[in-house]
């Protein structure tokens, strides 16, 4: 049995899936004195602590603060705002605190609220899973059964029929029975809750109430049990000791966490906020980590938080997809390795196994839609090799090479006559979209709808915005941006490197000994046409000639080892001038000098974790460690102390401020934090210092 928050909406809830396709769920709703309902999504802007989650789910806490305007707090992150609504990350006098513990074949589940309302606990069935909760009312009398539809039926039927729940009372205490194909599952409350009727009984759900006064504090109690015999009475006897289980789970994770001496709160922030992150394709029960829980897509068209009347509740009358992203999947492999090396290797897997047939690792994938025309950047084989580092697993590591070799091959592959992604110069490589394999209507999100082939081709950069993009023409021949991209030729050599490298630890030595000739054919093609002496960069190639205008991404040669030690010295000058790229809040997307710089929006001027991360192990991997350690403790104090403020792990960040923009909660907010964490344990990047391979001339 799967048990934890898995599904995306879940913040405030269970999932219980006994196999793919095949569980129930269990969730919370809080209705105001004066009707406002807030579920599901509405939580998601409610979050003011993600709390400690325990890897193995024996513990987990997460904090609400049910006084949150959420259309406010929508329409401020909406507009970008470093400060939403709600963000006070401070303790409020109207708190839901939710708690769980999975141990053996059962769950418990304590909700605390502090605010007068009404707290439901409500039973159903996530993605339009067809198990249902039933509960006895009295009235049928215990045994009896309850058809799907909620009519008593004449009798007892044999237990874990799908579709059908038993219904019992028994010393006072009310049940909800659900059977499934995998199991048979009994919950059981602790006294203080009464029935209710349920938000949508034609779905099969089930609820139970407490109702809480103003100036106390209300508290529901709950165990789920699967497995063995006698789980009804097993339930019974665990919901009355609910409170001591919980915290004996508390204390036990506060012992056995892992932490980072001398650095409180480090990993900390790292664990707590990816193991949130964790989340479960339902039709085969892989688990992966999205860019985040409100970054599930294409959903149903519905209204928006300022859209829906006053009290109105947020569920989708249509179940919720599951979406993987393809470089966020890479960097949360990363997150998750200190936290547990099987979690992190399934965020990989999951992010490769996101492909296309033809090899495309997809900027995004979900059951219902995706990416046909475009990929990411191709950080996936230095994630797999780094991750194999730190957790060796030859078997993931086989299954990783494979995927990865096939989406390698992708980039370069023939189109009428020229490599996929060719750039201007032959060998050079251009951001694309494959137009010609775009989805129909309503298979991707309403912004994607009519998108141009540029827009695309920029959304494939992972740089959705960046005011480089603007002097590229599109080039509606070849379905590319009309240059030779330095940041994809960094990309792409460092993927064939670390390829190379993975290839014959899996002894496949001719394919490493073509991806190195590969390599080294690239390397010395962009030291000989992107190479800039004046500007002491490498600048992109455009049909005028080389750009003037530079990127953060112009420093990731230096990751992929592309410069002599010479011109890596001239680079890191112009990144740490604090007229440009260094000063109190670094590195940001654009320089300081840039007329886009002030518009601090998403990739024009904001800082973001992924660039900040690569930057970070170009400098350690050329040995600047002077440099390499002042970023990464200034990126690491800015994200905790905006974590501290509010609570929140946050997009990217104002680099005039620090403070935290766009999404609330974005899986890879903590790479900051990762980076001190490396340095601090002395944990780099694959390479030793100043590991730069021979012959890159």
């Amino acid at each position: 049995m799967r048990v934890g928050a898995l599904e995306a909406r879940r913040w405030a809830g269970l999932v219980l899936a006994a196999g793919p396709d095949d569980g129930v769920g269990l969730r919370l709703a809080f209705v105001t004195p004066e009707g406002e309902r807030r579920e599901l999504d509405d939580w998601y802007w409610m979050v003011s602590r993600v709390g400690p989650h325990a890897p193995d789910g024996s513990y987990a806490r997460v904090e609400f603060d049910l006084g949150v305007d959420r259309d406010a707090a929508a329409a401020g992150e909406a507009a970008g705002a470093g400060e939403a609504a709600g963000a006070s990350g401070a303790p409020s006098a109207s708190t839901l605190v939710l708690e769980w513990s999975h141990r053996g074949d059962a769950v418990a589940l304590r909700a605390t609220v502090t605010a007068a309302g009404r707290l439901e606990v409500i039973g159903d069935a996530p993605w339009g899973w067809a198990g249902q909760w039933a509960e006895g009312d009295g009235g049928a009398g215990p045994g009896r059964c309850v058809e799907g539809d909620g009519v008593a039926g004449p009798g007892p039927r044999a237990g874990g029929e799908r579709g059908r729940a038993e219904m019992e009372v028994a010393g006072g205490r009310v049940l909800w029975r659900a059977g499934l194909e995998g199991a048979e599952i009994v919950a059981a409350f602790a006294a203080g809750t009464r029935a209710c009727p349920a938000p949508d009984p034609r779905r099969g759900e089930v609820a139970r109430v407490l109702e809480v006064e103003e100036g106390t504090a209300g508290r529901v109690a709950m165990v789920a049990v699967w497995g063995g015999d006698d789980t009804a009475a097993r339930a019974r006897r665990l919901a009355a000791q609910v409170d001591a289980w919980i915290e004996e789970a508390r204390v036990g994770w506060r012992g056995a966490r892992p932490r980072c001496r001398n650095y409180p709160g480090l990993l900390e922030s790292i664990a707590d906020n990816l193991m949130w992150t964790v989340l479960l394709q339902p039709e085969t029960g892989r688990l992966y980590t999205p860019a985040g829980r409100r970054w599930i897509f294409p959903r149903p068209p519905r209204a928006s938080p300022a859209e829906r009347p006053k009290g109105a509740p947020s569920a989708d009358p249509v179940p919720d997809d599951w979406t993987v992203f393809g470089w966020d999947s890479f960097f949360n492999a990363l997150l998750l390795a200190p936290v547990s090396g099987k979690l992190a290797w399934a965020a990989l897997l999951a992010g490769i196994a996101s492909r296309y047939p033809n090899g495309n690792v997809p900027n995004w994938r979900s059951r219902r839609g995706g990416t046909p025309d475009r990929s990411q950047p191709p950080v996936g084989s230095f994630a797999a090799l780094k991750l194999h580092l730190l957790h060796p697993n030859p078997d993931a590591l086989a299954t990783a090479y494979r995927g990865l070799l096939h989406w390698s091959d992708w980039w370069m592959a023939d189109r009428r006559g020229r490599p996929r992604r060719e750039g201007l110069t032959p060998g050079l490589l251009s951001w694309g979209s494959d137009t010609h394999l775009l989805p129909g209507p309503g298979r991707v999100p309403p912004w994607e709808e009519g998108a141009t082939g540029h827009q695309r081709a920029a959304w494939e950069s992972g740089q959705d915005d960046l005011p480089l993009w603007e002097e590229a023409e599109w080039d509606p021949e070849r379905r590319v941006l009309a240059m030779s991209a330095v940041d994809l030729c960094s990309y792409r050599a460092l993927d064939l490197e670390c390829l190379s490298r993975i290839a014959r630890l899996l002894g496949d030595d001719s394919t490493a000994h073509r991806l190195a000739t590969e390599r080294r054919l690239l390397v010395a093609t962009m030291n000989r046409v992107l190479w800039s002496e004046t500007a002491g960069l490498y600048l992109d190639e455009l049909p005028s000639g080389l750009s003037t205008r530079v990127a953060a991404s112009n420093f990731l040669p230096l990751v992929a080892g592309v410069p002599s030690r010479a011109r890596a010295r001239r680079m890191v000058e112009t990144l740490s001038d604090p007229n440009r790229f260094w000063g109190p809040w670094v590195v940001p997307t654009i320089p300081r000098d840039d007329p886009a710089f002030a518009d601090q929006q998403y990739w024009r001027g904001s800082i973001w974790p992924p660039m900040n991360y690569l930057v970070l192990q170009g400098l350690r991997r050329y040995g600047f460690r002077d440099l390499a350690a002042e970023l990464a403790w200034r990126g690491a104090n800015m994200f905790l102390a905006d974590r501290r403020r509010t609570g929140m792990c946050r997009e990217n960040f104002d680099a005039r401020t620090g403070r935290g923009r766009g999404r609330r909660f974005q899986s890879w907010g903590p790479l900051f934090a990762l980076g001190a964490l490396e340095e601090a344990r002395g944990d780099g990047t694959p390479w030793r210092d100043g590991d730069v391979p021979s012959g890159h001339w």
